[in-house]
């Protein structure tokens, strides 16, 4: 089984910053990706950024120029960091590792999340 356990969400004022992590049961380096989403009120879950095994990195419109998204394989943990923040940012912050098996299917692992409120 994997354990994917985020921190570092808080309220925060517009324009403000905050670094979430997830930290990993395992190697995140045994995962294809690992990626950032965002549940916000009422809504579904989207991505946000992901992160793939040879560093290969994709980020939704919503954060681009705002966000990055890194890893360190030696802590498997993986970091968003969250800059200019907006009040539409406000939600539940997942992190995700996804596994390919066969047919490129795949199976992903999820975190409890972690709430992020942007205040305006």
């Amino acid at each position: 089984q994997v354990q994917l356990v985020e921190s570092g969400g808080g309220l925060v004022q517009a324009g403000g910053s905050l670094r979430l992590s997830c930290a990993a049961s395992r190697s995140i380096f045994s995962f294809n990706a690992m990626g950032w989403y965002r549940q916000a009120p009422g809504k579904q879950r989207e991505l946000a950024a992901t992160i793939t095994r040879d560093n290969s990195i994709n980020y939704a419109d919503f954060v681009k120029g705002r966000f990055t998204i890194s890893r360190d394989n030696a802590k498997n943990t993986v970091y968003l960091q969250m800059n200019s923040l907006k009040p539409e940012d406000t939600g539940v912050y997942y992190c995700n590792a996804r596994h390919l098996v066969s047919d490129y299917v795949p199976r992903d692992y999820w975190g409890q999340g972690t709430q992020v409120t942007v205040s305006s």
